[in-house]
């Protein structure tokens, strides 16, 4: 029965640092742990991974003989991996006795306007591994009301997409201490509590003062389904990572058998 972690979240939130600086607090702690990259456009890696799409597809081949540009290569080559599951489930049977990084792509399309991830997903539960999709968002977004709020839209629109045990993450926290445009104390970014509180603050902004009744009801919906909350990590902080490592062992079972 093979674990894992589906690791997303929009670009430049820090999902390859992640997955390396996890594999490695994995390995040092004894547990067997593979990177798998399926990030066409990660081609510099930090670490070695034990299965790379680009030994299926690349990026740039799909932009130079199809004249896409990167996003549409990216769908491409996604939905090209979807049709080709079977080259990924392979490769993984190689590997089945470790615990599995899946370092995605973080185009939000990909988990809002298209099916190839949501179905590449659906095949490793059929191959009956146990997974949590670990969402990071970039706490930089903390220091603009409207930024959170699409934070916390883009969030909830994912955990409902993909149907996994879910853990968002508030990525490169120890920059939110250093953040001079935070309106509320870190828990209240976290535990994503009494919003009104932020609309109240969106208020006070001539932009987003005429979008009153679109927040109040984006507002309206994040709380309606009250499922998303946040983990702080500082990726430099191992006690951070632990906290992190094990509300994922929690989600997935994976505590369990540990």
């Amino acid at each position: 029965m093979p674990f894992g972690q589906i690791v997303i979240g929009p670009p430049a939130t820090g999902k390859t640092t992640y997955c390396c600086a996890m594999a490695a607090h994995f390995a040092k702690n004894g547990r067997k742990v593979a990177v798998v990259n399926l990030d066409p456009a990660n081609d510099i890696l930090p670490y070695k991974p034990a299965i790379d799409i680009a030994d299926l597809i690349k990026l740039s081949d799909v932009m130079e003989s199809l004249k896409l540009g990167p996003n549409g290569a990216l769908i491409y080559c996604m939905e090209f991996l979807e049709k080709n599951s079977d080259w990924l489930l392979k490769q993984l049977e190689e590997i089945k006795d470790k615990y599995i990084l899946f370092d995605f792509p973080g185009q939000v399309e990909l988990f809002t306007h298209n099916s190839s991830v949501k179905t590449i997903v659906n095949h490793l539960v059929k191959a009956d591994y146990r997974l949590t999709c670990v969402n990071l968002i970039d706490s930089f977004c903390c220091g603009e009301a409207g930024k959170y709020i699409s934070a916390l839209v883009i969030s909830l629109n994912t955990m409902l997409q993909m149907e996994l045990p879910h853990i968002n993450v508030l990525s490169k926290f120890d920059l939110f201490k250093k953040c001079k445009t935070t309106a509320f104390n870190e828990e209240f970014y976290t535990d994503v509590l009494d919003l009104e509180f932020l609309l109240d603050h969106l208020q006070a902004d001539p932009v987003f003062k005429k979008y009153k009744k679109l927040n109040e009801s984006l507002i309206g919906v994040i709380e309606g389904y009250s499922l998303v909350s946040f983990l702080p990590l500082n990726i430099q902080d191992k006690e951070s990572i632990q906290t992190v490592s094990s509300a994922v062992d929690k989600a997935n079972g994976y505590y369990l058998i540990a």
